[in-house]
């Protein structure tokens, strides 16, 4: 089977969607399955087999991203030959998506659509003058319209997939969460991270680890870690990532004067200082409600390292489960209470770290791969039978035998 796969983002963008990308591309690449994707060119990227790039300009005010027009990604993947292909999987709902609807109606192919980021709760932080209950039905609309336009949908979590339900949305909707490559965070070094960046072995550590934006919610956190150090004085708050917020964040921090007591990272290359710095920490924290799965719950998971959560959305599904995690009230003092708490109690920490790698072993990237082949699989061949019965149909109606 060969599968084209189309998106607007990708590495060397860091988000939630690239990983998600390149962790089914590994593992299906292992299960037999063919996949040429192709996505904007950044400049800077490193070259890759199977990935075509197509050009791109950055978008306006936004320079983390890149712009690429329906037309290249449509010459891209004519250049490959359709004939290549049995099926198309959309991964990102703009220039990539036209793109992918219209070939597959020029192919023949199936369409799947995998719907990753809650537009609904994001776009008013972009465009803050328009009233967010415009842009909420403007993103609703947008969603009926481009799912209706898809053979199967994927969502990452239950609660993606009743969101949708409440749009309207009537296509085949398939929960499939992205799976983590367990070993990569298994040997994540403690030890080697505390030296290299000063921290004591025994300083209590929280750690979020989050793309910078304003819908990640990680003012929460840090008015919670300011509360949190007046019992646990020690408290240190690592925040690694990069984004949009991260000036106003650190003025944040800076304001409450937590320059002691609040860490910024930036980015961490994922191979070895990501999971050194995941095992590096007593307890990973996170508080956005807007994330369709909250991978990086089960990254710190795997690494053994507990997690207190806000339970919203995707988020929801993993601390479901109770191992390893727990729900944090949403509120910031009772949210800084129970912080300061599981950072005072080490026993507690550990047996939470225990149940957390436990936990994590439920959403193994092979299990989840394993899944999409078999949708894959599926819609291929109902597509198949489907042409079948059309080609039997014309040759009865103009009286030649099928």
């Amino acid at each position: 089977m060969h599968v084209l796969q189309i998106s607007d983002v990708y590495f060397p963008r860091v988000n939630g969607v690239s990983t998600s990308i390149a962790t089914f591309r590994r593992c299906l690449a292992e299960q037999d399955v063919a996949c040429t994707l192709i996505v904007p060119g950044y400049a800077d990227e490193a070259s890759e087999r199977g990935v075509v790039r197509v050009p791109a300009r950055p978008v306006p005010r936004d320079p983390e991203d890149r712009l690429a027009s329906v037309g290249a990604f449509v010459r891209a993947a004519e250049a490959q030959g359709g004939e290549a292909f049995d099926l198309i999987h959309v991964q990102t709902p703009f220039a990539a998506h036209l793109a992918g609807v219209r070939l597959a109606r020029r192919w023949g192919l199936p369409l799947v659509v995998s719907y990753h980021t809650l537009f609904e709760e994001y776009l008013h932080h972009y465009v803050p003058l328009v009233p967010r209950a415009l842009t909420a039905a403007l993103a609703r609309g947008v969603s009926r319209w481009q799912c209706g336009q898809a053979d199967r949908i994927i969502a990452p979590s239950a609660a993606m997939r009743d969101r949708l339900l409440d749009y309207g949305i009537d296509r085949p909707i398939e929960v499939l969460p992205t799976g983590i490559p367990l070993a990569a965070y298994r040997d994540g070094n403690r030890a080697r991270f505390r030296q290299a960046h000063g921290i004591a072995e025994d300083r209590p550590v929280a750690l979020t680890v989050s793309r910078l934006a304003h819908e990640k919610n990680i003012d929460f956190l840090l008015d919670a870690a300011d509360l949190a150090r007046r019992t646990c004085p020690s408290l240190l708050l690592l925040v690694a990532g990069e984004g949009p917020a991260e000036g106003a964040l650190r003025d944040r921090a800076a304001a409450r004067g937590l320059d002691g007591h609040v860490r910024f990272l930036g980015y961490l290359e994922r191979s070895r200082d990501l999971p050194d710095c995941y095992a590096a920490a007593d307890l990973f924290v996170f508080a956005s409600r807007t994330e369709t799965q909250g991978l990086v719950l089960l990254e710190a998971m795997a690494a053994g390292t507990g997690v207190l959560a806000l339970s919203s959305m995707g988020t929801a599904s993993i601390l479901a489960a109770g191992r390893g995690c727990l729900v944090g009230p949403d509120d910031v003092p009772a949210f800084a209470e129970r912080m300061a708490a599981c950072l005072s109690d080490r026993d507690g920490l550990q047996r939470l770290g225990v149940a957390a790698r436990d936990g994590a072993a439920a959403w193994s990237d092979e299990a989840m791969a394993r899944q999409l082949v078999g949708l894959y699989r599926a819609l291929v061949d109902e597509t198949s039978t489907l042409s079948s019965r059309r080609t039997h149909w014309k040759a009865r109606t103009r009286g030649r035998p099928a």
